[in-house]
């Protein structure tokens, strides 16, 4: 594991989150749907490149 890809990974998670916070709070929904939406699949999906059969 490269710790700075998961480093960025998490840096960029919790920016999408806390901008989708913000984004619930001025009334702005769709694009705080987008933004939950994109941080859930962000540290759900493994994207490493490594596939187990």
């Amino acid at each position: 594991m490269n710790k700075s890809k998961n480093l960025y990974r998490d840096i960029f998670i919790g920016v999408s989150f806390v901008a989708g916070v913000f984004g619930f709070m001025s009334g702005e929904f769709i694009v705080s749907t987008m933004l939950f939406a994109l941080a859930s699949l962000t540290s759900n999906l493994d994207l490493d490149g490594r596939f187990r059969a």
